[in-house]
């Protein structure tokens, strides 16, 4: 196991009727002038943001409202969130919804204090060191941005899906009603549900030795994941699964289960580039790009991959021939995101072949000039068309 240092402030409030406490909150942490920050109009529609409002109120913090946060969040109203505080002398940034919203709210509170362009922090992976303190009210179990330090934005100028990073950014609370996930259409449910299984494969496959607790840690969160899902998907309503997945969503991507071992993430890199040019889910797209990437990389370590398939999927180890243990355990992985209403192909997502060298060449020349991507298997040019390649 590597040395490591772990901070994770966030409180989480968690379970019923909990968005009504924000206003508590807030107050409690010294916010006086706070920007709503929303996505479309389900926030509104179904009374959540009223309440929210009514919760402020009660506390006489005064407020603004910016809605309009849209999955894979734009740079274009970033800007104009930073313009608004700034004006309204805004202090405290309460992000309402789900991933998108919290990165784009993340996104706002970094760039307020900040005297230049806040897409310096995502262009030239520069730390963050200061922000606005950000809340969350948690709509989808996805992201993990309600206990993560990082964010994802996309700019417009050539559609650019970049991320940013600081222990400042991490939430200073973040409240999860998973009621407030029941109404979620289930592509939605599987998107998010995806993007927490990857996170932590994201962590689980990796070359630091002797990391049995964490190894653990992620098997058994995904064994949830597994459990949970097809549950929610036949009853949407259902409180203790949904429980499961939101909690699960959270705890994947505070690092917990990450810290000590070197992390790949490859395969989210290569998704944003998906979703950056086609905006599709970056749910969806990862449930194209995991399964390619297994299929490049396995050989690396057989062994791993075996213990993968029995441990989370429940394959029997053929000891005279592990790589057929670890070729079953992709096959499964593929065969759960398609079982759940996720796309496995390039077409599915309106991705295309000739797009490949742009896709490439976006996804490492464009960011500060990587040579590669991923840690478990360093992927360099001819290694990331291979994986799209196997996605098509």
């Amino acid at each position: 196991m590597n040395n490591f240092h772990f901070y994770s402030p966030t409180h989480f409030v968690f379970g019923e009727k909990t968005e009504q406490e924000a206003g508590s909150w807030i107050k409690r942490l010294g916010g006086r002038r706070v920007l709503i920050h929303y996505g479309s109009g389900s926030v509104v529609r179904s009374g959540l943001l009223d309440r929210i409002k009514a919760s402020l109120d009660a506390e006489t913090i005064s407020y603004v409202l910016l809605g309009g946060a849209q999955p894979n969040p734009r740079a274009g109203l970033i800007y104009e969130g930073i313009d608004l505080c700034r004006k309204e002398s805004v202090d405290f940034v309460l992000a309402v919804g789900g991933g998108s919203t919290i990165d784009s709210a993340k996104a706002i509170a970094l760039g307020v204090p900040y005297d230049g362009d806040f897409w310096d922090f995502y262009r030239e992976d520069i730390p963050v060191e200061q922000s606005l303190p950000v809340g969350v009210v948690l709509t989808i179990a996805a992201a993990g941005s309600e206990g993560s330090a990082n964010t994802v934005v996309t700019h417009e100028k050539g559609m650019l899906k970049r991320a940013a990073g600081g222990d400042c950014l991490r939430p200073r609370f973040s409240i999860l009603n998973p009621e407030l996930t029941f109404t979620l259409p289930a592509y939605q449910t599987a998107c998010g549900a995806t993007d927490i299984m990857v996170h932590l494969m994201e962590r689980y496959f990796t070359n630091t030795e002797e990391v049995e607790m964490s190894s653990r840690l992620c098997e058994g969160l995904l064994l949830t994941m597994i459990k949970e899902v097809p549950r929610v998907l036949e009853n949407p309503t259902h409180y203790g699964a949904r429980a499961n997945i939101m909690w699960t969503g959270a705890v994947a991507h505070t690092n917990l289960c990450g810290v000590g071992r070197e992390q790949d993430w490859a395969s989210h890199n290569m998704e944003h580039e998906l979703s950056g040019l086609y905006d599709c889910a970056h749910g969806a797209g990862l449930a194209v790009i995991v399964p390619a990437w297994m299929s490049y990389v396995y050989k690396h370590d057989i062994n791993q991959f075996a213990r993968f398939a029995v441990n989370v999927w429940g394959c029997t180890l053929d000891e005279s021939n592990p790589e057929a243990t670890a070729l079953e355990g992709i096959r499964k992985t593929k065969a759960f995101f398609s079982a759940i209403g996720m796309p496995t192909s390039f077409a599915e997502i309106g991705a295309k072949e000739e797009d490949i060298p742009f896709l490439v060449k976006m996804s490492l020349t464009e960011t500060g000039g990587r040579e590669a991507l991923g840690r478990f298997v360093p992927l360099y040019a001819k290694d990331i068309e291979a994986v799209y390649r196997l996605a098509l």
